[in-house]
C-alpha cells in the first residue's frame, strides 16, 4: 500500500492562536499529530504551513516540511499546492491528516488510504461511524453521511439524515442507530487535487459549510467506509485542548 501524508498546519486560529505549537505533555501538539502519521504506513509525511515559526520548531524534531502560500481558503487548498510542489502522479494517495488531531490513530490513515486505493472509481474517500445518541444526530456540529449501496457517498449534511419519520432509530445488527457522522479524514487522488482548486465553490457548499459537497456537486465519487477503530475528536477549543492534555497524561502514566 503506497501513500503519503500532508498535515496542513496554520498559526493563526481565531479561538486558538498559535494552536499547533501549544504545549501538550512537553512536546507541541502538531509533533503528536506528526508521530501518529509517521506511526502509519505512509511513505512520506509532510507538514504543511504558511508560518516560518510552525516550520522551525517542525523542522527541528525531524519533520519534513513544504512551506506554502497564506491565503488559501482551506486546508484542501493547501493540500492541493504540495501536491504540485512535489510532482506527485496523478494516482498518488494523499491523505490529509489536520494538525489538530494528536489523537489522530495511526490506524485510521492506513484505513481511509486502503479505502481509496480499493475502489477504482473513487478519486475521495473517508470514513464514519454509527450514531447512536439522538442528541449526536441531531447536533448540526455533527455532520452526517448517507451512502448508496457500494457504499458511495450520496449527501453530506448538517442536518438529521436520512430523517426518522417514525421517531426512531433502526436496528442494525442489534444496534439502535440514528445515522452515520462522518469523520473528517481524507484520502484524494492527487489528479483530483488539481481539479478540485480550479472548481467554485457551489450552492449546497455555500449553504452548509461543508466543501465536500462541492466533490459530489461535480460528479466525483466518495468512497465512505466505516472506521475501524474509535476517532477522537480534534482540538478547536481551550476545553478540548484540555482534554486532550488529560488524556495523554493519563496514557504516560499508565
Amino acid at each position: 500500500m503506497s501513500f503519503v501524508v500532508v498535515i496542513p498546519a496554520r498559526h493563526a486560529s481565531t479561538r486558538l492562536p498559535g494552536k499547533p505549537l501549544l504545549d501538550i505533555a512537553g512536546l507541541p501538539m502538531i509533533q503528536h499529530v506528526w508521530q501518529r502519521a509517521m506511526a502509519s504506513s505512509a511513505e512520506q509525511v509532510i507538514i504543511a504551513t504558511d508560518d516560518q515559526r510552525i516550520a522551525d520548531v517542525a523542522r527541528g524534531f525531524g519533520a519534513e516540511v513544504a512551506m506554502t502560500r497564506a491565503d488559501h481558503p482551506s486546508g484542501t487548498d493547501r493540500l492541493q499546492e504540495v501536491a504540485a510542489q512535489q510532482g506527485w502522479p496523478d494516482q498518488t494517495a494523499v491523505v490529509n491528516v489536520q494538525g489538530d488531531e494528536p489523537l489522530i490513530p495511526p490506524a485510521a490513515i492506513d484505513q481511509v488510504a486502503a479505502v481509496l486505493l480499493k475502489h477504482s472509481r473513487a478519486t475521495v474517500a473517508t470514513l464514519c461511524e454509527a450514531i447512536v445518541d439522538e442528541q449526536q444526530f441531531r447536533d448540526p456540529n455533527a455532520v452526517k453521511v448517507v451512502c448508496n449501496e457500494e457504499g458511495e457517498a450520496l449527501y453530506f449534511s448538517r442536518a438529521p439524515i436520512a430523517f426518522p419519520r417514525e421517531g426512531q432509530a433502526q436496528d442494525i445488527a442489534g444496534k439502535a442507530v440514528w445515522g452515520h457522522r462522518h469523520i473528517g479524514i481524507y484520502a484524494y487522488r492527487a489528479g483530483f487535487l488539481h481539479r478540485y482548486v480550479s472548481w467554485p465553490p457551489c450552492l449546497l457548499e455555500q449553504t452548509e459549510k461543508l466543501e465536500q459537497l462541492r466533490a459530489l456537486y461535480k460528479g466525483a465519487v466518495i468512497q465512505v467506509e466505516e472506521a475501524c477503530v474509535s476517532i477522537p475528536a480534534g482540538v478547536d477549543t481551550q476545553h478540548d485542548l484540555d482534554v486532550v492534555r488529560a488524556i495523554v497524561r493519563q496514557h504516560q502514566g499508565a
